[in-house]
């Protein structure tokens, strides 16, 4: 068994000097040691002597059950293992000589068995002794008594009779038990008499009425006493109360009547019942239960309340029983004395009890007296201070025997409350008890004093490893023992002497604190425990952890029932320490639910349900620390339909409707939404009635007549709306005439001469009775006439037809049924029918801006001839023919165009006119019915513009330093023509381009011979032609002097926008010849551009085209309108038959140009190739020949036995810019123009599609595999021959050897 002690040492020359005992005690106390832990380990413990300590025993007072063995509990421990006996009423009492009583092996603990026998036999005190060679303990005084349940005395109780009103009290008074019984009432079938404010049971079990009532009046009150021991319940003879009125107090003679009044069925003032009197005492003990009790009568019954006088009720531990009746407060103390005051309230008055309570104490400790290990000549002190009230007698006994009586020891001084030992020597261990006794109880404690010699002894584990977190608190525990008590050091990583200063301090125990753990406080410590016997050392370590901690904490969750939520719980720790992650829902474990999805740092709950409602704390768990979040989830749904629907305060025109709401599922209801049904006009439908606030559950509607209402109730959330409620009981409003009129009067004539009025009709809701009509009144504005008038049923329009073209009408549309009319209607201004307009416009005047804007202005139409509404006006202008065309030339079927102008303008612009055109204008006024006749038309003229691109440009006979250039005039002249200007200049494949020459003609050339050109150049052409304007857009050819020519560019050219009209000229066709003229053609880059002259009147023309010497069907493309078509996507290098038709729709008439040859060219390189040069060849063939030879010089001596470092040239000159050969047929990458993207044959480029501008197009490096190729000293080339392949996995190393001559030559192929 372990044990603490107190281990006080005191130095040897402290009892030199002799003086009172006070000084002695003073002097001794401040040489005192602290206080020592006695070892727990069994390997220390054994060879330590130890004299006895009781460590279980029964308590003082014992009640037995006399069905049961008594078991008297003594339980002690020392070294050696003590002997027990036991005395009875003060004698010794042989448990040997009874055969009833059984000793416990190795225990002092009594077991009697009262079987068969009288139990009072063994009631007494009883104490237990606990013996060994260090001296002797002794437990308390325990007195045994056995439990009874004595039976009710027989009694003949007189049944009671009472006035209603007076109070009553119903005595109990069962017999005295032990312990005491339980009271409680009941009937005779075993029910609980009901208890409330009025009628209670006191604390000594009697039942109190403070006023009797009719309902009180019966003949089985019982009272019943349950003895908790034994279990059995005894019952008291029933009492029976018979309650009168005051008219039959009249009548009949009342026997054993009580506390009758002078006005006995009269409200009365409170009074109390118990205690009696104005003021009473209360004693109670220190650490017991304090119960005060007030009971008042009166009528009405009154209301207590409590109070302390000068002092506040202890409100932790205070309580109100029995309707605020009784007063209960626990663990008393002395705070708890003073008076008390009671109060009872009814609307009469009041009364006032004062209970004065005195506390009083049974002897309790302050300081218990210690156990002491002193080490020889040490001196040590065992106090035993208590209190009470009154205060406690001390008394000291060695071993048992009181002081006074024990052998004489000179060592040994008491003084009071204290015992002195001086100097102790081996072989002088005893056992002191200290007795303290007042008249309400006494206690008894043993304190051993064990003389020992020990040398120091470290009780912790050697090398014992300390975690804690940052920031808290570390101790390093150093467990000692020793005789004396060792002094402790401690060390850090055996060099750092540590002192009691901050952040250090060295408990009493040798323990270490660091208050404050940081990571510079790891390391070792070492703590040395020494006495006069001996040094003893031990090594611990501390590490200091990270803490834990949540870095994101899980979020407060509404969510949907049926919807998923999420919580997350994100944690930071130390790496060194295993975190566990733990989910609890409402402090609990989480349901078995495989719903609930728990990962390393979530918590998800699959489709929510209502049970799923709570707070979920996340905890994260380590071996040193913990760290939790918390949320609540809150699960919501659409509310439940509103119940009970009921209808009052009904009148004719408004009916009140209440209604109890459903549950809003954790989400408040917003509003309320109210509909009705109209059973009589439109049966199964709902409509929105109004809306009221989440928080009324009445709402006052506003009723049409003639409806047959019933309602029903929606309730919205955050949610949504919850289903409706069951309809209201079906409510009918009377009929009466209509409240409103039809709305969305129009009046508006539909031809002229008449006028349409219609309405939207009213609803069968809106009628508001039977026998619905309308009457519709009219009358002409502006003019004094009396209305006219119409009533209609089931329609929504009227006809009044003879009316005048577009006049004003006023007009009303009133609704009337069988009970009257409705209330007088709206004014609403209608229009009768339109007509066409009757004027032009006038005063038409024409501004020119440019070639192509005019402005066109004229005179308003006065409103009666509008005959309408204006909508506004129409403007017609067609171009008749161009100004250089003759009058024979204008195209008769020529179509207007038209612009719209709205409203009552006067002016409008007419944009995109063509230049140098005669044009024609007139202008209509527009109404809702149609336009007017036309105004006088106008003519214009627009002046000249730039001209359209010519119509072709061609180059013919080119020679090796001329060509021909031939051109068409512009098919869009827009003027008259000045000349022609033709540029050209020479360009490159780059983006360089040479000088340009420009050279200008006459309107009649159109062909032109350029003389010394360079055939090995490539020339563009830009031709334009010119007006008094200016020159307008180019078309364009590139071509040379030996290869003739290249694509043209059709027109228009990217930088020279040209506006093409969209009619050109037409030429008039004569009488009689054909329809086309001159068919002129030229072609560019997979497309031809085609012109002619047309002379007919068909519309549909054709260009139709096919392959020539092919046997496939014309394709053809229509271009009415049109003398010029660009055929696209054509082959280049083929020949192709073009013509041009029109067909007559109206005949099969069909007219055909003659067929022309057009030969698309193939695609000419921009610049003159150097490869193909007679003198670049020859220069290519010569290095090719020499290194050739160079390589069978060197495939030669390689195999003679000559070696070449290739492969560590290439790793050492590895050039990334350069792209390595292919390994499947040896060639090199092609080159890739950067401007058009087409391949040069025989040119290459790095991988990354680079051009390096500073290598000689010609350089070995651009033949050879690498850029580091060089000679040896023997003359030898040393080429990186072989490429580094490329860098995919599934390619093997690279080779060192070097190429073989025939795979070097195919680089060159």
């Amino acid at each position: 068994m372990d044990f603490t002690v107190v281990h006080l040492i005191v130095g040897e020359n402290t009892m030199r000097s002799s003086g009172s005992g006070a000084v002695l005690l003073m002097i001794l106390l401040s040489h005192m040691t602290s206080a020592l832990e006695v070892p727990l380990d069994p390997k220390v413990l054994e060879g330590l002597p130890q004299p006895p300590t009781i460590t279980l025993q029964s308590p003082k007072d014992y009640i037995f059950d006399p069905r049961e063995n008594i078991v008297i509990h003594c339980e002690a421990k020392g070294k050696p293992h003590p002997n027990f006996s036991w005395t009875r009423n003060g004698s010794h009492f042989d448990v040997e000589q009874d055969s009833k009583v059984l000793m416990k092996p190795s225990s002092g603990t009594l077991v009697i068995d009262i079987s068969g026998e009288k139990a009072e036999a063994y009631e007494g005190t009883y104490q237990c002794t606990a013996h060994n060679d260090h001296g002797t303990a002794i437990s308390n005084n325990i007195v045994i008594r056995q439990s009874r349940s004595p039976l009710w005395s027989k009694e003949r109780l007189e049944a009671i009779t009472v006035q209603t009103g007076v109070s009553l009290v119903l005595q109990c008074r069962p017999p005295a038990g032990l312990p005491p019984p339980v009271i409680f009432w009941m009937d005779n079938i075993f029910q609980r008499l009901p208890l409330d404010n009025r009628v209670s049971q006191a604390l000594n079990g009697d039942l109190y009425f403070s006023n009797v009532l009719p309902e009180d009046n019966r003949n089985d009150y019982i009272c019943y006493a349950r003895f908790p021991y034994t279990q059995t319940i005894q019952q008291k003879q029933p009492i029976s109360v018979t309650v009168l009125e005051m008219d039959t107090m009249n009548d009949t003679s009342l026997y054993n009547v009580t506390n009758f009044s002078d006005n006995p069925t009269g409200e009365r003032r409170p009074g109390f019942m118990t205690p009696l009197g104005a003021s009473s005492t209360k004693m109670v003990l220190r650490g017991e239960t304090l119960e005060l009790e007030c009971i008042a009568e009166g009528l009405p019954t009154p209301e207590m309340s409590w109070q302390k006088d000068g002092g506040e009720l202890p409100t932790s531990r205070v309580s109100f029983l029995n309707y605020k009746k009784t007063l209960k407060i626990l663990d008393v103390s002395e705070a708890d004395a003073g008076d008390y005051t009671c109060t009872a309230t009814n609307r009469l008055g009041t009364a006032h009890h004062n209970i004065k309570v005195n506390v009083k104490a049974a002897p309790f400790w302050i300081s218990a007296p210690r156990n002491l290990i002193l080490a020889p000549n040490e001196t040590g002190i065992l106090t035993c201070r208590v209190n009470g009230d009154p205060k406690p007698d001390i008394n000291w006994f060695v071993n048992g025997v009181p002081i006074e009586n024990a052998p004489e020891d000179h060592t040994r001084k008491v003084d009071a409350d204290t015992v002195i030992l001086s100097r102790v020597q081996s072989g002088s261990s005893a056992v002191y008890q200290c007795n303290a006794s007042n008249e309400f109880g006494y206690l008894i404690a043993n304190a051993f004093v064990s003389v020992l010699a020990e040398p120091p002894r470290v009780l912790t584990p050697p090398n014992q490893v300390y975690q804690v977190i940052t920031n808290s608190l570390a101790l390093l525990h150093c467990a000692t023992f020793g005789s004396p008590i060792p002094t402790i050091t401690w060390f850090k990583d055996s060099q750092i002497s540590i002192k009691s200063e901050d952040p250090y301090v060295i408990h009493e125990n040798g323990t270490l604190e660091i208050n404050v753990a940081q990571s510079q406080n790891s390391g070792k410590y070492t703590c040395i425990a020494t006495n006069n016997l001996g040094v003893k050392e031990n090594h611990v370590f501390l590490e200091v952890k990270e803490p834990t901690r949540i870095l994101k904490q899980p979020e407060y969750k509404v969510v949907q029932r049926g919807t998923s939520a999420v919580f997350e719980c994100k944690v930071k720790h130390d790496p060194s320490l295993i975190p566990t992650m733990t989910w609890l829902k409402n402090s609990g474990e989480l349901p078995d639910d495989e719903r609930f999805e728990v990962d390393a740092d979530s918590l998800t709950i699959k489709d929510v349900t209502d049970e799923d409602a709570g707070t979920y704390t996340c905890i994260m768990n380590t071996t040193l620390d913990r760290d939790s979040a918390r949320a609540t989830l809150t699960v919501v749904e659409k509310p439940d339909p509103p119940t009970d629907l009921e209808l009052t305060d009904q009148t004719e025109r408004s009916v009140q409707l209440t209604w109890i709401p459903g549950d809003e599922h954790n989400s408040p209801t917003q509003k309320f939404l109210i509909q009705y049904e109209d059973l009589l006009h439109e049966p199964g439908i709902w409509v929105n009635m109004t809306e009221v606030a989440g928080t009324r559950t009445t709402a006052q509607l506003d009723l049409s007549p003639y409806v047959y209402y019933s309602f029903r109730v929606l309730a919205k959330n955050q949610v949504g709306y919850s289903q409706p409620s069951q309809p209201s009981r079906q409510y009918r409003t009377n009929p009466a005439a209509p409240d409103e009129n039809p709305s969305d009067v129009h009046g508006e004539g539909t031809e002229p001469g008449n006028l349409v009025i219609s309405w939207k009709s009213l609803t069968g809701f809106q009628s508001n009775g039977p026998g619905l009509e309308y009457k519709v009144l009219w009358r002409q504005s502006d003019v004094d006439q009396d209305w006219s008038s119409k009533t209609v049923a089931n329609s929504s329009h009227f006809v009044v037809s003879g009316v005048p073209v577009y006049v004003p009408y006023e007009i009303k549309v009133q609704a009337l049924n069988d009970y009257g009319n409705g209330p007088e209607a709206e004014v609403v201004v209608g229009y009768s029918g339109e007509d066409m307009p009757l004027s032009a416009a006038d005063g038409v005047l024409v501004m020119v801006h440019n070639s192509t804007v005019a402005q066109v202005h004229w005179e308003p139409v006065s409103s009666h001839s509008v005959r309408g509404k204006l909508k506004g006006y129409k403007v017609y202008y067609r171009r008749e023919r161009g100004l250089h065309e003759t009058e024979e030339e204008v195209d008769q079927e020529a179509q207007h165009q038209v612009l719209t102008f709205s409203g009552n303008q006067t002016e409008g612009r007419l944009p995109g006119l063509q230049p140098y055109s005669l044009y024609i204008i007139f202008i209509r006024v527009l109404n809702s019915k149609g336009e007017g006749p036309q105004s006088q038309e106008k003519q214009f003229e627009t002046p000249e513009g730039v001209p359209g691109p010519p119509s072709f440009l061609n180059v013919v006979n080119p020679s090796l330093d001329s060509l021909t250039l031939e051109w068409g005039p512009p098919v869009n002249k827009n003027g008259r023509l000045t000349g022609y200007t033709l540029k050209y200049q020479p360009v490159s494949n780059t983006t360089e381009v040479g000088p340009v020459k420009v050279m200008d003609f006459l309107v009649n050339e159109t062909t032109v011979t350029l003389d010394n050109l360079n055939s090995s150049v490539l020339y563009k052409f830009y031709l334009s032609a010119k007006t008094i304007k200016g020159a307008g857009a180019n078309v364009t050819k590139e071509a040379s002097a030996v290869m003739g020519t290249s694509p043209t560019e059709p027109p228009p050219h990217p930088t020279s926008p040209v506006t093409q009209s969209a009619h050109p000229p037409l030429h008039k066709a004569p009488s009689v010849g054909p329809v086309f003229g001159i068919v002129n053609t030229s072609v560019s880059e997979e497309c031809a551009l085609i012109t002619w002259e047309y002379f007919g009147h068909h519309k549909n023309i054709y260009v139709e085209y096919m392959v020539e010497n092919s046997k496939e069907d014309w394709k053809k493309e229509s271009v009415n309108g049109s003398h010029s078509h660009i055929l696209k996507g054509l082959k280049p290098g083929t020949s192709y038959r073009v013509r041009v038709v029109a067909r007559d729709p109206a005949g099969p008439t069909l007219h055909t140009t003659s067929e022309e040859v057009v030969t698309v060219p193939a695609v000419p390189s921009r610049h003159v190739d150097i490869a193909t040069q007679g003198w670049f060849i020859g220069l290519m063939c010569a290095i090719a020949l020499l290194i050739l030879v160079l390589l069978i010089v060197c495939f030669i001596k390689r195999n003679k036995g000559g070696k070449y470092p290739v492969k560590e040239k290439e790793e050492a000159h590895q050039d990334p810019e350069i792209q390595p050969m292919k390994e499947d047929d040896g060639t090199f990458g092609e080159y890739s123009d950067t401007e058009d993207h087409k391949p040069l044959k025989g040119s290459r480029t790095p991988s990354n599609g680079t051009v390096r501008r500073d290598e000689s197009d010609d350089s070995l490096v651009d033949y050879g595999e690498g850029g580091d190729g060089q000679f040896n000293e023997d003359g030898s080339f040393i080429g990186q021959y072989s490429g580094k392949k490329e860098k995919d996995t599934h390619e093997g190393n690279e080779s060192s050897e070097a190429p073989s001559p025939v795979n070097a030559m195919n680089s060159f192929v």
